[in-house]
């Protein structure tokens, strides 16, 4: 992993048509092939605003093309979470778009209970800090999934 004094340096894209591209150019620099249908699941999910569930991409597609199957949309989203551009909430088995397209990361996500919206945390210490504990127990990680449930500021100000 790298030093907590390294916390991506590299571009945050909050805007969908801004993070698209930096995922086509990504997918340029590693030789990777965004085929039109994964194109149109990774804007679907960066155009929703929020953890978007398979399904609901599954009946934005077949608005489009009606004969979208399951099949086609799990094999983009595997594709997309794959290469790292696009992350799955387990916890509400959800997917959004990545803020560091670039590079592969693991992050926290805070989740709000009352809207859904789901809020990447980007600093690499806490999963530096998870690591180098399992690490001092012996243990071997391959995988972290940090996920925080409540409300955000939003909900809370909004009541």
């Amino acid at each position: 992993m790298t030093s907590a004094a390294h916390r991506h340096h590299h571009q945050h894209h909050d805007d969908a048509h801004g993070f698209v591209a930096a995922v086509e150019q990504a997918s340029s620099e590693r030789g990777l092939r965004l085929t039109p249908l994964r194109r149109e699941v990774l804007e679907l999910v960066a155009g929703a605003g929020k953890p978007v569930k398979a399904y609901d991409l599954l009946d934005r597609l077949r608005e489009k093309h009606g004969n979208a199957a399951p099949p086609t949309v799990y094999r983009a989203l595997d594709f997309l979470l794959e290469n790292g551009f696009i992350h799955k909430l387990e916890s509400i088995n959800a997917y959004v778009s990545c803020h560091h397209p670039q590079e592969a990361h693991q992050v926290p996500f805070l989740i709000c209970d009352t809207c859904q919206c789901a809020q990447e945390v980007c600093d690499e210490r806490v999963a530096e800090l998870i690591e180098a504990q399992a690490k001092a127990l012996g243990f071997r990680p391959q995988a972290q999934t940090l996920e925080v449930h409540g409300t955000c500021k939003n909900c809370r100000e909004s009541v």
